[in-house]
């Protein structure tokens, strides 16, 4: 009983943490695109998200959360990194604030 809590535990602090690390590069890659990005259709904005999603798989590497990657686990951070750069970087460009 002890040892299936531990695990359970386990897995609910990496989910989270890929969540959460996934989320905020992304709203990360928004604001950086806001900055660096001369408008909407500059593909710099996509070098600065893929950028910030391929810095994910080794720091998560390196801090032991993730041991091994599955193709799951790398589509479900591309997308929630793309989903919140998408929604951060329309509402800056929407607004029309320049960071």
């Amino acid at each position: 009983m002890a040892t299936e809590a531990i695990e359970q535990r386990s897995a609910h602090v990496r989910a989270v943490t890929v969540t959460a690390l996934a989320s905020l590069a992304g709203i990360a890659a928004g604001i950086a695109s806001s900055a660096f990005a001369a408008s909407a259709g500059d593909p710099v904005a996509l070098v600065i998200l893929a950028a910030l999603v391929l810095i994910q798989f080794p720091l998560l590497s390196v801090t032991g959360i993730v041991e091994e990657f599955s193709t799951k686990d790398r589509l479900f951070i591309g997308f929630m990194s793309f989903c919140l750069w998408f929604v951060t970087w329309g509402i800056l460009l929407t607004t029309g604030v320049r960071i």
